[in-house]
């Protein structure tokens, strides 16, 4: 049991370089993976499920605390990221499959890793895990509205279609796992500590999926995408420390803002965009898994060595997703 839960660990801090790793593999040998898209549903609910056996209460305490705090990261997040995926389907003139891509992701709910990401920059574990779990909730109702006003003038999105999607997807293994929490108390100890080689397989699996499915039209258009990707997120990251320091907060809670604006659940992205579009539209959402899982880690890096300990309170590891 303690060695599986050391491999769990493990392979959650080495998160990036599985994800990298097995991207290359399915571009280079698409048909070993191609079957795998029959379980990219499954397996983002595995993962929410996983999420909402580690959801205690005391997750939201902070909302209470600090509800402008919590409100702020949420609005931010879903301004910003949305706001920079649209202005870069301007900029780049993308085709509609792509332009609907990279707008579905910004359109997500915060990543599913930027809570580790937040206690490996010392920053503010209590605000970044609240923000999640705030935008999380609030995905089925703000990411298919947003997505059905910044994408309709590519693609027709369902609004009602991409609701019951989402519901199903994220809301309902959350719910369950919550229940699963309440009623098997410590029991469930073990299924937290391998949480994250659960996680990690599903993402990669849920990636490799997707490349797989597209690996001709990734070679026609893939440098672009990444860019955009790149930008994306790096916008993502910029404008969200910027926002608390406009809004004058501390720096533990800037790092928070920074990496919860700009780590996105790129997992219900590739999801949602094969459900309802197309695996090109995907691909956005999985080249987003394997870049912010390398840019978060280094600038949670970065920001570990911006503050010296005084400057926010001890903060203990989460339980990663």
């Amino acid at each position: 049991m303690r060695a599986l839960a050391a491999l769990s660990r493990f392979v959650g801090n080495t998160f990036a370089y599985w994800v990298l790793l097995f991207a290359v593999l399915a571009f280079l040998f698409p048909a070993w993976f191609i079957s795998l898209k029959t379980l990219i549903v499954p397996l983002l609910g595995l993962v929410m499920f996983g999420m909402g056996l580690t959801l205690k209460l005391d997750d939201f305490s902070e909302v209470v605390r600090h509800p402008w705090r919590v409100a702020l990261g949420v609005v931010a997040h879903f301004v910003i990221m949305p706001g920079v995926a649209w202005l870069l389907c301007q900029v780049f003139h993308l085709p509609a499959e792509i332009a609907v891509g990279v707008i579905l992701v910004g359109c997500c709910p915060s990543g599913t890793s930027s809570n580790v990401m937040t206690w490996l920059a010392k920053g503010d574990l209590a605000l970044s895990v609240a923000i999640a779990a705030v935008t999380t909730l609030l995905a089925p109702l703000l990411t298919p509205a947003l997505i059905w006003l910044l994408a309709s003038a590519w693609l027709p999105v369902s609004f009602m279609e991409m609701f019951w999607s989402i519901l199903q997807l994220v809301m309902l293994p959350i719910v369950l796992g919550v229940i699963a929490q309440r009623l098997l108390g410590t029991r469930v100890q073990f299924a937290v500590d391998v949480l994250p080689l659960i996680s990690v397989v599903s993402i990669v699996m849920i990636v490799c999926a997707v490349v797989a499915a597209s690996q001709s039209r990734i070679a026609e258009s893939g440098l672009l995408i990444m860019a955009v990707v790149i930008l994306h997120n790096s916008f993502g990251f910029l404008l969200g420390y910027f926002t608390g320091k406009l809004f004058k907060l501390p720096l533990a809670q800037r790092k928070s803002l920074s990496l919860e604006v700009g780590m996105q659940n790129s997992g219900l992205g590739a999801a949602l965009a094969s459900a309802h579009f197309s695996p090109l539209a995907a691909v956005p959402s999985a080249l987003f898994s394997v870049w912010h899982n390398i840019s978060g880690a280094l600038l949670s890096t970065y920001f570990r060595k911006m503050a010296p300990d005084e400057e926010h309170p001890a903060q203990q590891k989460p339980a990663a997703h």
